[in-house]
């Protein structure tokens, strides 16, 4: 009998042709040196590769048609995702389907200009973390009686492209979500902050007497809130594991080219063993991701789906930092510069942990959800 209780696990038709034509689109338009290109850039990506993927319907494939959206799912992100990550594609997609995901359960159709924006190509954000800490409350904002916020949020996911902030906030002690233009902020309300994976972006963001366009309360946001900080595991550990294929596939091809002493180095059991066991974390990683995507759903996340999200990002996170190190290591002292695409594997592994909960932070969460009585 399974611990976890639920354990199904299925890739339907739909999700292995999205995953199919995800692949081949950052294959065709995303090559690794179209991806170093941006990483230096103030965006971070390339705003014709974003565009066509709102073309396809990625930016509201999770939501509902009613609102826009091409109402597949979250299930069928998740292969969308696995294929950006293989790319190491940096763009607004996580944050914008979070955002969503966000107001969508907290709101539903009373938010549908909203949702309808962000399915049209508006990049939408979360603005959740007072201090960067995924197991606080994070409920630092608070909502004046004058209907203006006070405070400010930390490390908020594409904030310097965002066109429209979903804020969490206090109100009475009560969470609250405050939807707020990008248009209500002055300019120097954002400060950028410098991560350690350039594929990605993020700022500060001072929402001191900034009046939000609308503001969404009781119940429903906290349930909203909760599940949607699990389908972001999710997500992330979606794109943490195809990246993690990126860096097998690196890995091998070096393996079967580079010679050392006249021989192959791949022929070194010392690097067969620890590929092997990149390999198997990789498809260990995998199966959590598609047992969550296959039990996630619209409605309110019950505990398997919880146990399913929280163990796809403990199994993502450990095998992309083992597979970044090795790759580094394998590479030798070339492993260790700029032109190694090493480097982008490691500092991926580095930027994963901190999104949405590290191993740490979940396995203290399986372990009453698993092991108590």
């Amino acid at each position: 009998m399974s611990v976890l209780g639920n354990v199904s696990i299925r890739l339907t038709e739909e999700q292995g042709m999205l995953l199919d034509v995800a692949r081949s689109f950052v294959r065709d338009r995303a090559p690794i040196e179209a991806v170093r290109a941006q990483l230096e850039t103030d965006t971070g990506y390339d705003a014709a590769i974003w565009q066509a993927m709102v073309d396809m319907g990625w930016a509201g494939i999770a939501l509902p048609d009613t609102v826009g959206g091409a109402g597949m799912g979250v299930g069928s992100a998740v292969p969308v995702f696995e294929a950006l990550g293989g790319a190491l594609l940096g763009t607004p997609m996580l944050s914008t389907t979070l955002a969503g995901q966000l107001i969508w359960r907290a709101a539903g159709e009373s938010a549908a200009e909203w949702l309808g924006r962000l399915c049209s190509g508006s990049v939408g954000t979360i603005a959740y973390l007072d201090h960067a800490d995924w197991g606080s409350a994070n409920l630092g904002v608070t909502l004046g009686t004058d209907g203006a916020l006070t405070g400010s949020k930390s490390f908020v996911a594409d904030a310097g492209v965002a066109d429209c902030f979903a804020v969490v906030a206090s109100d009475g002690g009560e969470p609250v979500l405050a939807l707020v233009e990008r248009s209500a902020m002055n300019d120097s309300a954002l400060s950028e902050n410098v991560l350690i994976d350039l594929t990605k972006r993020a700022a500060n963001v001072d929402l001191t007497g900034v009046i939000p366009a609308q503001v969404f309360r009781g119940d429903a946001v906290a349930a909203a809130l909760r599940d949607t900080l699990l389908i972001g595991a999710l997500l992330t550990a979606a794109e943490t594991t195809g990246a993690a294929g990126k860096c097998l596939n690196s890995i091998t091809e070096y393996l079967k080219t580079r010679k050392q002493f006249g021989k192959l180095i791949g022929s070194y059991q010392a690097l067969k063993h620890p590929t092997v066991d990149i390999y198997v974390g990789m498809e260990n990683a995998r199966s959590f991701v598609y047992h969550g995507a296959t039990i996630v759903g619209d409605e309110v996340l019950d505990q398997d789906a919880e146990i399913a999200c929280r163990m796809a990002k403990v199994a993502a996170d450990e095998v992309m930092v083992f597979a970044g190190d090795r790759s580094v290591q394998f590479h030798g002292g070339f492993g260790f510069t700029w032109e190694c695409d090493s480097t982008l594997f490691i500092r991926r592994a580095q930027w994963a942990q901190q999104m949405y909960g590290g191993a740490i932070h979940h396995r203290k969460r399986l372990a009453s959800l698993l092991l108590d009585s």
